[in-house]
């Protein structure tokens, strides 16, 4: 009799286990389910949100280089236009040839800018050859006296990386030149062994970070930016010393 009723409760017992490690292993998959069900969730979301970015960075970009063509027509190749105009209705043997310069440096802007304002061109251009190009306008244009120093070898930059990294820095040094006063522009763009750390920093008038805050030039949007390609930003400035942006992207 003994013997039956315990093997009842082995039998009770093993069943009660049993039961348990079943609610316990449903549970630990349900558990599981979820938590892999909501990181696919915010993996698509962030994906959304990143693919989005990158298409607001593009038109932000295009809109930039439209406006940027505009001030180059006026302010560039419309002056040398109106000089070469001027020169040859007081034209003579000896002017001709000056005349002729000016008109070649016309066609070799309008050759230029018909090659930025390619959308072809603006999406596939690398990091480096952009700034490049944007650090040329400005000394061109007499905006800003502006350098941009390369240090080490090259990497290879994810193209939609180096899209928003290009944008961040488009704000950077619209900044710089309509609000900080400044003379003077200098880039360094710095290839390491993983990571690339690009600067900006101009001489203007700078501003205190603890009284004013970073509200106004956009920073907490840059931040998000930097973040959603891995990478860093931070600002530094002072009253009368200046501003610098610095960029550290991750590969």
């Amino acid at each position: 009799m003994e013997l039956e009723e315990s093997r009842i409760i082995i039998v009770v017992i093993t069943t009660i286990l049993t039961i348990l490690g079943v609610v316990f292993l449903v549970v630990l998959f349900t558990v599981f389910q979820n938590r892999k069900n909501k990181l696919l969730l915010e993996r698509a979301e962030n994906k959304k949100r990143y693919e989005r970015e990158i298409a607001e960075t593009q038109i932000e970009i295009r809109e930039e280089t439209l406006r940027n063509i505009s001030w180059e027509l006026h302010d560039n190749i419309g002056q040398l236009l109106t000089l070469a105009r001027i020169q040859l209705q007081h034209a003579s043997p000896e002017s001709m040839g000056e005349i002729s310069e000016i008109i070649a440096k016309s066609l070799t802007e309008v050759r230029a800018l018909s090659k930025i304002i390619n959308p072809d061109f603006i999406n596939s251009v690398k990091l480096k050859k952009a700034l490049e190009l944007e650090i040329a306008r400005f000394n061109r244009l007499n905006y800003i006296e502006a350098s941009l120093e390369v240090i080490g070898r090259e990497l290879e930059i994810n193209q939609k990386h180096g899209i928003i990294i290009f944008r961040i820095l488009q704000e950077f040094f619209s900044n710089t030149i309509k609000h900080s006063k400044a003379t003077k522009l200098e880039v360094f763009l710095n290839y390491k062994d993983d990571s690339v750390e690009i600067r900006a920093q101009d001489n203007g008038v700078g501003f205190d970070m603890v009284r004013i805050g970073l509200k106004g030039i956009g920073l907490q949007n840059i931040k998000a930016r930097a973040k959603l390609i891995n990478a860093e930003a931070k600002f530094k400035s002072e009253p009368q010393k200046g501003t610098s942006l610095i960029i550290n992207y991750y590969i």
